[in-house]
């Protein structure tokens, strides 16, 4: 794991810890969810968008235009899960250069 992804894992261990518990609503049904932005390599996003749809966590897929090419929409049983997830699965798919991951703190009807 390069530098980038150390510092990954421990801002979203810190941001786990500290933040998201006072804001996060946990005993509602709503799960644990984030929005992934991922960044591909040229002519990868097929495959990468196919390898994301096989993901039992990822809910959702989108190709989009811009800076980014693919928008994922991932939900887990626990923030802890789901940290896990998008470090060691989405940012390891071969052919992904970079994510971007927000985390919801709460849902809005």
């Amino acid at each position: 794991m390069n530098l980038v992804g150390i510092y990954w894992v421990s801002y979203l261990s810190a941001f786990n810890d500290n933040v998201l518990s006072r804001y996060y609503r946990f005993g509602d049904d709503i799960m644990p969810m984030a929005y992934v932005l991922l960044t591909t390599e040229t002519g990868a996003v097929e495959s990468v968008l196919n390898a994301l749809k096989k993901m039992d966590s990822v809910k959702e897929t989108y190709m989009v235009y811009g800076v980014y090419d693919i928008v994922a929409t991932v939900k887990a049983e626990t923030m802890e899960k789901l940290k896990e997830i998008v470090t060691w699965n989405l940012r390891s798919l071969d052919k992904v250069r970079s994510t971007l991951t927000m985390i919801v703190v709460s849902e809005k009807k």
